[in-house]
């Protein structure tokens, strides 16, 4: 009797435990392979945070190899649009010759401009319309403009095609950056940043010698030629995982007002630090400064009135984001402002010619290259450290500048490596921090705009910097005491930028 209760005891408890199961996997929904083709859009990434009850151990492997994918995709984007910037110049003399034009430096300048003033457009127009709209979008212009460079009979006709290119440019930039803030935590940014400065690195100095090898092995035209093939391969692995429009951000309509001050008063400064005859001619200089000044008053005030603003004053309430543009701004004036007279200040110090001018700067970019990765290694490990990265890539571009002036006027070519290192140094972990915190602190809703603001506000910086600093040089009759003067002022400038940077972010 009791092996026959029994034995009736187990077969109830196994079909009340058939029951919970059948009743468990009725209320967990769809397995994940039907997940998979009801999601297949963004590599799952979304359908995991919709769903709490799915296998997070089966569907963690998809979801990562797509936001890689995805990640590469941005990487080579940012990589073309910023190669583009500097592969051209070895290739100047070539393109002269070939194209019978006066006015090469256009075709460097009006680049540089496009990508500059069209940067917070396509901030807002990511945010509005999803990033992968304006991926496509800005592969698609960089990509036509690229084939009218190849093609181009004449110098007019290169110059208006690389303005083309330079606002394709411009939404790959912005596109790379926003993509991090939205697909990955702040640990993930951590680490994938330290990838993004190290390509900016790479662009900045491979440029040059990469332009040159290719204008001398196969002719000039290829240089935009091989945009090309780069461009399929980024559209085709990253199309499918980049972030859907968001419908909340598409409220109403594009700013034009706001976008069209924008380009006038981002034009004006622009031309204003392209050519040192422009910079130093107060007949031309002085009204583009009062173009520059009154575009910007007007913009504040439609900005405030805005229904739709192109950069939202909403992001400035947040004190992380105000200093952090504000700071970079400065340090964009000096960081990047100088890098025109480094060169310069090589030759000042040991009187070396091209090749020797050349590897000595081999130190900036290692400086950048060792204290980013550095970087990107210790904050994931140590979280807080972002916070204090910031005072100190400041505090080492003072140093650097400051060393560089000394070297100058003592002819120290020791105290020059150092200060090339340390100024590299500071300009790779100020760009990762100010990029990091804003990341991390923007609306979510306006990441694209604020992103567009930081790097607005660098590039401008650049272009006010290397104007201001051309004036102090063409005022000065002494060479050597212009540029002794140009970076001591410089370091004084970095004082100002870490006085007004972010001080602990995380409190903001």
């Amino acid at each position: 009797m009791l092996g026959v209760a029994g034995r009736v005891g187990a077969a109830a408890v196994g079909a009340q435990r058939r029951d919970q199961k059948r009743t468990s996997r009725k209320s967990a929904g769809p397995a994940p392979a039907v997940l998979a083709v009801i999601c297949p859009s963004s590599h799952l990434m979304h359908a995991m945070r919709t769903c709490n009850v799915c296998n997070m151990h089966v569907l963690e492997r998809p979801r990562t190899a797509g936001r890689n994918l995805t990640f590469v995709a941005a990487l080579l984007g940012l990589l073309m649009a910023q190669l583009d910037g500097a592969v051209v110049i070895a290739a100047l003399p070539s393109i002269q010759h070939d194209l019978h034009g006066t006015a090469i430096a256009g075709v460097t300048a009006v680049y540089g401009l496009a990508v500059t003033v069209a940067t917070p457009l396509h901030g807002r127009l990511g945010d509005m319309y999803g990033r992968r709209v304006t991926f496509s979008l800005s592969i698609a212009i960089f990509a036509l403009g690229s084939v009218a460079c190849a093609l181009a009979p004449s110098l007019v006709f290169l110059v208006g095609a690389r303005a083309i290119q330079g606002l394709g440019g411009s939404g790959l930039i912005v596109a790379a950056v926003s993509v991090l803030a939205e697909m990955f935590d702040k640990e993930e940014l951590l680490r994938r940043q330290g990838w993004m400065t190290a390509v900016a690195a790479i662009a900045f100095v491979g440029g040059p010698p990469i332009g040159g090898l290719i204008a001398g092995q196969f002719g000039w035209q290829w240089i935009f030629g091989l945009n090309l093939p780069i461009c399929a391969v980024a559209l085709a692995i990253g199309f499918a995982g980049l972030p859907h429009r968001n419908s909340s951000n598409a409220k109403g309509g594009f700013d034009f007002p706001g976008a069209g001050l924008v380009v006038v008063g981002g034009a004006s400064l622009v031309a204003l630090g392209s050519s040192e005859n422009v910079a130093t001619n107060p007949l031309v200089a002085v009204p583009l400064l009062i173009v520059a000044v009154v575009s910007t008053i007007l913009l504040v005030r439609v900005e405030k009135s805005a229904a739709s603003p192109l950069i939202s004053p909403r992001l400035f309430v947040v004190p992380a984001v105000a200093r952090s543009v504000l700071a970079s701004g400065l340090s964009g004036v000096t960081l990047f402002g100088t890098f025109t007279f480094m060169s310069l200040a090589i030759v000042a110090t040991v009187h070396s010619g091209p090749t020797g001018t050349g590897l000595l700067l081999v130190p900036m970019t290692a400086g950048q290259l060792l204290l980013t990765t550095t970087f990107s290694l210790l904050a994931r490990k140590f979280p807080q450290l972002t916070a204090g990265s910031v005072g100190l890539g400041l505090a080492l571009g003072v140093a650097g500048l400051s060393l560089i002036a000394l070297a100058i006027v003592f002819s120290q070519p020791y105290a020059l490596i150092c200060g090339l290192v340390l100024s590299g140094a500071a300009l790779g972990l100020s760009m990762q921090v100010y990029t990091l915190l804003v990341q991390s602190f923007a609306p979510k809703e306006s990441i694209g705009a604020a992103m567009g603001t930081l790097s607005f506000s660098r590039q401008i910086g650049n272009v006010l910097g290397t104007a201001i600093f051309g004036w102090v040089a063409a005022l000065l009759a002494n060479p050597s005491g212009g540029l002794v003067a140009i970076f001591a002022l410089a370091a004084a400038v970095t004082v100002v930028a870490l006085v007004t940077s972010p001080g602990q972010p995380a409190g903001s």
